[in-house]
């Protein structure tokens, strides 16, 4: 049985790495868990004796098959959780994630599965972001950001980059969510900031802004 620890390190190989499927250097996982590079090494070698990590010197780690779906499966619960807390306890978007970075490392495999299934096999969590199947399998979205639309396009919110308790804040104030409605009606070229159109209101958002959500053209 793996340790908190352990899931967490495999957990963040699978999102710098596209999930696993790239090489990631200890740098950026170290980066990520907030921990010394040496710390990394360490445990990337208890991972690669357990066959969860594939690791190379100056190559950085890549997950085994093994490790890419026991990473899958914590990213699986984590969403689940995040789905569970904002359509039945009344939780907001920006307040999940902690609550759900505990809940993720439960072993039930029969809660989890019953889980999903209560929430009718939810494809997203609240922030867009696509939950692993049962057997790590992922629904891809057509997505990208808003910052590379032009003026007239519109399209549908589907997720956010930024997934901080600042940023959904903000998102909040200016009655953004998953599942509205934009249209741009026009960019800057000097800092390339937008103003777009939601209910029937024009807003200016900023490159920062527009670079931190995906849509769906329409």
């Amino acid at each position: 049985m793996l340790t908190l620890s352990e899931e967490n390190y495999l957990k963040a190989i699978y999102h710098l790495g596209k999930f696993g499927s790239q090489s990631v250097s200890t740098n950026a996982i170290a980066e990520q868990i907030q921990t010394k590079a040496s710390s990394v090494t360490d445990m990337i070698k208890k991972l690669a004796e357990k066959d969860l990590v594939n690791y190379k010197k100056y190559q950085g780690a890549t997950l085994t098959e093994s490790g890419r779906l026991t990473a899958a499966s914590v990213v699986r619960k984590h969403r689940l959780w995040e789905v569970f807390l904002v359509e039945n306890l009344n939780f907001k978007w920006d307040e999940v994630h902690e609550v759900a970075e505990q809940l993720e490392h439960i072993k039930s495999e029969k809660l989890i599965n019953q889980l999903d299934a209560f929430l009718d096999f939810p494809t997203h969590d609240p922030h867009g972001d696509p939950i692993p199947d049962k057997h790590g399998n992922i629904k891809k979205t057509d997505k990208e950001l808003l910052a590379s639309l032009k003026p007239s396009d519109e399209c549908l919110c589907v997720g956010v980059k930024d997934s901080s308790k600042e940023f959904l804040n903000y998102l909040d104030k200016n009655e953004i969510a998953l599942g509205t409605h934009f249209k741009v009606m026009s960019k800057e070229d000097f800092d390339e900031s937008m103003t777009i159109l939601i209910n029937n209101e024009t807003k200016s958002i900023s490159k920062t802004v527009s670079n931190n959500l995906f849509v769906k053209v329409i």
